[in-house]
């Protein structure tokens, strides 16, 4: 583990893996969950990848401080990962909260982007999303988190999985939902808090970008996705049939095969000189 301290003073954890020669690759988690919610990338994507994966303020062992915090400082932490390893680029895989700040470092340091996985996320928060975590932090703040990642599998899972899987939920959720509840609010928060950087911006993304979804999210459905691709100008949309909002990890051999065969896309497209445009949208089958 490594660790760099942030401009106000935060230390962000990380770790690094994978193929020391390869392009480097940054993963960006989501709500609640350390760099361990990619347990199931690394074979795959450290397979041909520098990869590098840190714990996001408030989770694993980056500092936890008061909140609330705002995403686009954690976009800056991402930032000063990159530059504590040397790296001036790289390929980002951001999924759902994760996918937010990826979007936030493709607007404002577009240098540093070499492509864009956005993987179950959206680039705005829906007044029925809103009022979803504003029900999270009152059942966190009542609850803690034990009861709050309960509540949040069923969201994770979905319908199609939650049953089979429900009953082993108390060896799961303290695998699954470490993080202390005050650093689980204060992302919420940051959630909550976001500004319409992205939303005004996406038009303005030059990275080749896959929007990746299941067909059963109910967390951050297919439009999320489809709105992406639609204002992003070098993007293609890609569903997974029957999964749900945690498919990187109940559905990881379908998303590993699908990030690998994007960047074999762009290195082709690149190595034949190709115009940049659109890849037409498709559903893809199971795993």
């Amino acid at each position: 583990m490594a660790r760099v301290v942030t401009a106000d003073g935060t230390r962000i954890s990380y770790d690094t893996f994978g193929h020391r020669a390869g392009e480097p690759l940054l993963l960006v988690m989501g709500l609640g969950i350390d760099r361990w919610g990619w347990i199931r990338q690394r074979g795959a994507l450290g397979s041909r990848y520098l990869c590098v994966s840190p714990d996001n303020r408030g989770v694993g062992l980056s500092d936890k401080p008061v909140g609330p915090y705002e995403l686009e400082t954690m976009a800056d932490d991402m930032i000063a990962v990159l530059d504590a390893e040397g790296i001036d680029s790289a390929h980002l895989v951001g999924g759902s909260m994760g996918g937010a700040i990826s979007q936030i470092i493709a607007v404002k340091y577009p240098e540093r982007v070499r492509s864009l996985v956005l993987a179950c996320t959206a680039c705005r928060v829906t007044p029925w999303r809103r009022k979803l975590l504003q029900d999270w932090i009152d059942l966190l703040d009542q609850k803690g988190s034990y009861q709050f990642a309960r509540e949040n599998i069923r969201w994770v899972l979905g319908a199609r999985h939650v049953k089979r899987l429900l009953p082993l939920a108390p060896f799961m959720l303290p695998l699954a939902v470490r993080a202390p509840a005050r650093g689980i609010r204060a992302q919420m928060q940051a959630i909550l808090g976001v500004s319409p950087l992205v939303q005004e911006n996406l038009e303005s993304i030059a990275a080749p970008t896959l929007a990746i979804t299941g067909s059963q999210d109910i967390l951050t459905p297919v439009a999320d996705a489809e709105e992406l691709v639609e204002r992003i100008p070098d993007a293609e949309l890609r569903i997974v049939p029957g999964a749900a909002h945690g498919f990187m990890v109940v559905n990881a051999a379908t998303f590993n095969h699908q990030v690998l065969a994007f960047h074999d896309r762009i290195r082709a497209r690149s190595q034949l000189g190709a115009s940049s445009g659109a890849v037409d949208d498709a559903v893809i089958g199971n795993e």
